[in-house]
């Protein structure tokens, strides 16, 4: 069983109060490969610039991960910059660069169309709907999100969740998108709309 997985594939800066990493492999998608990798076959959609060079290929291949999906087109990769605090459970976003994610437009291979569990990085959820409406008869859907839609688009957002089994957020973001602080309260109000299962990522975990 091969999961279809379409989402960001970017750059991250990131500061803590304990080092920062300037420009590494980022991404929801770049993520959720790598280590889905390691218990089935993945095949990847997502588009990177022409910065995006083989040091960054380099952690994809040599794992059961599929790159027929990954588009290159002229233009800077996306890139994400945020700082966390010392508890590493929040963090505050400096920039979101879109540059060429945000003329991505997925296109699903023919042979991706058939997958039976998908997941829906980080990406418009807009086009989280349209990659649904290319894949034939997904037994299990996933979905990851981010402050950037939740703040931006949160009438698609919702929208996108009536569609899916499981969401994946962290703390910060369960909360900004039920208006719930108590996560118990806020895990309720997200199910309602729609997810039968809630992933809650906490920073101090990972």
């Amino acid at each position: 069983m091969s999961i279809l997985v379409v989402g960001s594939v970017a750059y991250d800066t990131v500061e803590t109060p304990f080092g920062r990493a300037e420009r590494v492999l980022g991404g929801s998608a770049s993520f959720f490969s790598v280590a889905a990798s390691f218990f089935s076959p993945v095949s990847l959609v997502g588009v990177v610039g022409h910065d995006f060079g083989e040091e960054q290929l380099a952690a994809f291949r040599g794992r059961s991960i599929d790159l027929e999906g990954l588009e290159r087109m002229e233009g800077k990769t996306f890139h994400w910059q945020g700082k966390y605090s010392l508890d590493l459970n929040s963090r505050d976003t400096i920039c979101t660069d879109l540059n060429v994610f945000e003329f991505f437009k997925p296109k699903i291979p023919a042979r991706y169309r058939g997958s039976e569990v998908v997941f829906l990085g980080n990406i418009d959820p807009v086009l989280q709907r349209q990659v649904l409406e290319q894949v034939e008869r997904p037994r299990v859907v996933a979905c990851d999100t981010m402050n950037f839609w939740i703040h931006g688009k949160p009438a698609e957002v919702r929208e996108t969740l009536k569609k899916v089994q499981i969401l994946l957020v962290n703390d910060q973001e369960a909360r900004e998108l039920s208006g719930e602080w108590n996560l118990v309260k806020a895990a309720r109000a997200i199910r309602a709309m729609g997810p039968g299962t809630l992933v809650v990522k906490k920073g101090t975990a990972c």
